[in-house]
């Protein structure tokens, strides 16, 4: 295993004895035995080759290219994360991100990703939050459907209200009764006439003029900003949860992720 013989190594504990002033080994017929100040070097030796092992991979992983796996649902993916990719990508060109979207509750257990955003409300058994935002709720529509229901709450005590909503698996994802209810406006039982079980259909169909959709300010935000929708009254939410950027309590060495993580969290805050 050492690549040399066994001449060689006695050659060499033998050099050592000398240099040391002292015997490493007791020899017997057939056997040696270490002494205790051989035992003594030994633990230290044994120690210090793993420090140096450790050190070795961690110059290593920073070198080669690793896999960060992020979950996210796919609303957040698609209106958040993504158009904010390419600015980590900048920063770390041959970084490889293989990103997770499901609505379903990721187990981080699992070992099938290094770090999520979960929305809902810290602390959680299976993460560590390292980060994490507020968010707003409040109605979005196209600017051509905003000019024809007017401002302020005057289009909610309209009859035939064209609200657009998500199937939502997590209840902590407003439905419009929810919305209503914690704002006080009274519609008279108005109900969706459309519904989806993804949320980005749910924008889409706001945007292309269906309807008027609640909007979380956070995944609405691109939207606003390029004038495809717009908030329609003054009436707001405060979310009870809030989105966090959660890793695994039990997480192994991943230098990659750590700077991906610490990425996100800032993107999150801003």
């Amino acid at each position: 295993m050492l690549g040399v013989t066994q001449a060689a190594v006695s050659r060499q504990v033998a050099q050592l004895e000398q240099e040391l002033d002292t015997l490493l080994f007791i020899r017997r017929h057939r056997a040696i035995e270490p002494t205790p100040q051989c035992q003594v070097l030994a633990s230290s030796l044994a120690l210090s080759f793993a420090n140096i092992a450790q050190s070795v991979e961690m110059v290593r992983s920073t070198k080669r290219q690793e896999t960060v796996t992020v979950g996210a649902t796919l609303a957040l993916s698609t209106f958040w994360l993504l158009p904010r990719m390419g600015e980590f990508r900048k920063l770390h060109p041959s970084a490889q991100i293989r990103l997770m979207s499901q609505d379903s509750r990721f187990n981080l257990n699992s070992g099938d990703v290094d770090v999520i955003i979960r929305y809902g409300l810290p602390p959680f058994e299976d993460g560590v939050v390292l980060a994490s935002r507020a968010d707003e709720v409040f109605p979005v529509c196209s600017p051509a459907y905003a000019q024809r229901m007017g401002g302020g709450q005057a289009p909610f005590r309209q009859a035939g209200l064209e609200l657009i909503e998500q199937d939502a698996i997590d209840r902590s994802w407003y439905s419009w009764q929810d919305w209503f209810m914690r704002t006080g406006i009274a519609t008279a039982g108005a109900q969706p006439r459309l519904r989806f079980n993804h949320y980005t259909d749910v924008l889409q169909a706001a945007r292309a003029g269906h309807g008027i959709a609640l909007g979380w300010g956070l995944l609405v935000q691109s939207h606003l900003e390029d004038g495809t929708l717009v908030r329609l009254g003054d009436a707001v939410v405060g979310a009870e949860g809030r989105y966090n950027v959660v890793v695994p309590v039990r997480r192994s060495l991943h230098p990659l992720r750590d700077i991906f993580v610490e990425w996100l969290a800032a993107s999150l805050s801003k």
